[in-house]
């Protein structure tokens, strides 16, 4: 319904929240969110019309994908599937695990080119975009859509990267009990009236960075995520290099991995996760996550962020249990509850 559009433009954003990676030749409109909306769950964006953005990113999964690596057209792809939550409120501009892409809008359209993934890579018999653009323009909600948010009928990929990136930037998640209570604070380091004193006690341990002596041990302090993982926003710092992880799909390494998504969402409201966590899905427990960060393994990293090597020594946070669950605890109250059941994000194929 042309005159009835969901709110994608003017939604709540926390007067706490000040980053936003939206280029200012591609703010947010209602009209072209909606046509984003419809080319993320189309099928008909993969040469086979069976993979569309939405089988990898999943609004139940916080847009993620519970498999490690998730399936198309031609196969697994090489690493998992990234939430895809505040994708705006970031600092860094660049996209994928390893940043190849240098906007959302770039992208958007490199998954349909992926010979894997969508199919339209235009190489070893594959049709091209420019084929994909033929299709769309015989599909005959396409051309409306089109008018409705550009001005005209004609279908580019420029439109099409466009209206994409604006339904992601989007999609986002500010109603979680984390967000509660830091409206009622002055800043993140005041106690949250509505934590738990383990709750509380994670978000210091988050927060405050950890002291460590000569040999890489961490003697007072806090365990430091928010180094790399910035409040309130939970980006990743764009300065961040390889966390120590370098795992690949093929069973060798890769030590070119420098991006994560949101910290937000990473579990939901009853604790399970949002899809195994890691660009090669390493586990869906937390605590895995945790304990390796606890104490970095170095080995064959030549890219490893030296935040993780302090005084030139792997990091070991040398964390008690107790502190253990306390970051957990707190975690898991970044986890919204309207992003997994809002209709605007939604298939609208569905009905």
């Amino acid at each position: 319904n042309f005159s009835d559009l969901p709110n994608y433009s003017d939604q709540y954003i926390p007067v706490y929240i000040n980053k936003d990676n939206t280029p200012a030749n591609n703010s947010i409109t209602n009209q072209g969110a909606t046509l984003g909306r419809v080319l993320f769950y189309d099928p008909n964006l993969s040469t086979n019309n069976i993979i569309s953005c939405a089988s990898c990113h999943q609004q139940e999964h916080a847009f993620s994908d519970t498999s490690g690596l998730s399936q198309g057209i031609n196969g697994e792809t090489g690493r998992h599937s990234m939430r895809l939550i505040n994708s705006r409120f970031a600092i860094e501009t660049n996209f994928f695990w390893d940043e190849r892409a240098s906007s959302l809008e770039q992208q958007t359209t490199m998954p349909i080119q992926d010979h894997v993934e969508m199919g339209f890579s235009g190489e070893n018999g594959d049709l091209g975009f420019s084929d994909l653009v033929t299709k769309l323009e015989s599909i005959e909600y396409y051309p409306e859509l089109f008018n409705f948010a550009f001005g005209s009928a004609e279908i580019s990929e420029i439109r099409i990267q466009n209206a994409l990136a604006q339904f992601v930037r989007s999609i986002q998640s500010f109603d979680s009990k984390y967000d509660e209570g830091r409206l009622q604070v002055v800043n993140d380091i005041t106690p949250f009236p509505n934590f738990s004193v383990l709750e509380n006690q994670g978000k210091n341990l988050f927060i405050q960075p950890p002291v460590f002596d000569g040999s890489g041990t961490r003697i007072n302090g806090g365990v430091g995520c928010a180094g790399c993982h910035q409040v309130p926003e939970f980006d990743i710092d764009p300065n961040s290099l390889n966390n120590g992880v370098i795992g690949s799909s093929d069973g060798g390494s890769d030590i070119t991995i420098t991006r994560a998504p949101s910290l937000r969402d990473l579990v939901k409201q009853n604790g399970e996760s949002n899809g195994p966590f890691m660009h090669i899905g390493v586990s869906n427990d937390l605590i895995t996550v945790i304990n390796h960060y606890n104490q970095i393994n170095t080995a064959g990293n030549s890219n490893l962020d030296p935040r993780l090597l302090p005084n030139g020594n792997p990091q070991n946070l040398n964390m008690t249990q107790q502190e253990k669950n306390a970051v957990i605890a707190f975690i898991r109250t970044l986890t919204g509850v309207n992003v997994y059941i809002d209709e605007k994000w939604s298939n609208p194929f569905v009905n």
